[in-house]
């Protein structure tokens, strides 16, 4: 490290915690190119996945606030290419191929029934057979759709017992997803996965790596997970990659006895937080960008409370009448501040970017932040290739 840091004001964790989400750099100076992006996922080591579309679907918004414009098909690219994969990462997920090996404890301890989830287990347990011939098909015949297996013969919601409203081929195929013996080699236009088998999906340096064993799978996982975030509690390490606390706590203690992480007390937090040994304080930051609510900078809302006061709910499944600040709020973030939140929808039939409101935080004024948001706001039109923003009250 450039300095010891054992005790970090709330501006130095935050600058940590930006340079280590890539808002060390500045944009490209034109169009992000596919290298770009590529080093922009490995470097976050996970890209959250989600279906909601009013907008544009979250996993490419982490690109744009970090690099602006680039290929909408930048993340079809890097899959197809081989240089990411989908699995259970934090949700669902993109992550760079290379951290494949440190997910085979987690598919093969569902594979074994060590750690069950969800309904996928059980119907495992009750329908083998069936499991093993939707296998079969996908080993044999190439990628497949849930829906080109379908077997479903009533209606959507005719049927309330199947999980998530997913018939038996669809859950067969995810079953077959979370235990690894089936990968995803993109999604459809649907935005449904296609299945296919690892080693059609995998490059093969990849495949033939070694498998770490669940110790020291999870304590590489914790080190990678301490690099992106900058600063971290035990728990904001365990979150990342969607690890307990509990399971974490003993391996953290290995890594601070192997000099691989180090203690720092951060001004104001409760909790001791933890930094990677390269840890260093960035030069500059270039950090205004409107966030996914996925993003993960912010998807951890007591990480939000402690490094930003800056209190975050996703209100999608809130019934309207209860929103505060809308449907699809995004986060504003002006020079490193959470400054307001804006609600955004992309009307492409009359090619606008909607705003349908902003709510700017206690202590700031929209005036202050209006030609930083503007400048954001034409910067999504143009990458959406939309023709114009919008008030959509007028």
């Amino acid at each position: 490290m450039a300095q010891r840091l054992d005790t970090l004001s709330i501006a130095d964790a935050r600058a940590l915690a930006l340079a280590a989400q890539g808002f060390d750099t500045p944009r490209p100076g034109n169009k992000a190119t596919q290298r770009h992006v590529n080093s922009l996922i490995s470097r976050l080591g996970v890209i959250q996945i989600d279906s909601v579309n009013v907008l544009v679907r979250s996993q490419e918004l982490p690109l744009f606030s970090r690099l602006g414009n680039h290929d909408r098909n930048a993340i079809p690219k890097a899959t197809e290419s081989q240089k990411i994969f989908e699995y259970w990462g934090h949700e669902a997920a993109h992550l760079p191929v290379e951290i494949h090996p440190l997910f085979r404890w987690k598919m093969e301890a569902a594979r074994l029934g060590k750690a069950r989830h969800w309904g996928l287990t059980s119907f495992y347990d009750n329908n083998k057979a069936f499991v093993k011939r939707m296998l079969k098909h996908v080993e044999t015949n190439g990628p497949t759709t849930a829906r080109e297996l379908s077997i479903r013969t009533e209606k959507r919601g005719a049927d309330k017992k199947t999980w998530w409203d997913w018939d038996e081929s669809k859950t067969a195929l995810e079953y077959l997803f979370l235990t690894g013996q089936l990968m995803s080699r993109g999604r459809g236009t649907d935005f449904a996965r296609i299945y296919d088998t690892p080693d059609r999906v995998l490059p093969m340096n990849i495949l033939i790596a070694s498998t770490p064993n669940e110790h020291d799978a999870r304590k590489q996982l914790l080190v990678r997970s301490a690099i992106a975030q900058g600063v971290a509690t035990a728990t904001d390490l365990a979150d990342y990659y969607r690890q307990k606390p509990a399971a974490v706590k003993p391996l953290i203690t290995e890594l601070l006895e192997e000099g691989e992480l180090r203690e720092v007390a951060v001004d104001g937090w409760a909790e001791k937080a933890f930094v990677h040994r390269s840890a260093k304080l960035p030069k500059q930051l270039h950090a205004t960008a409107l966030l996914s609510p996925f993003d993960s900078l912010v998807w951890c809302r007591p990480r939000n409370e402690r490094l930003f006061d800056f209190h975050y709910r996703i209100e999608i499944y809130t019934p309207k009448e209860k929103r505060k600040f809308g449907y699809y709020v995004l986060p504003f973030m002006m020079n490193g501040q959470m400054v307001g939140r804006v609600d955004l929808k992309a009307d492409r039939a009359n090619s606008k970017l909607l705003m349908h409101s902003v709510h700017t935080e206690k202590g700031i004024k929209r005036a202050t932040i209006n030609d930083s948001l503007n400048n954001e706001l034409r910067a999504m039109a143009l990458w959406l290739g939309l023709d114009k923003v919008a008030n959509s009250r007028g």
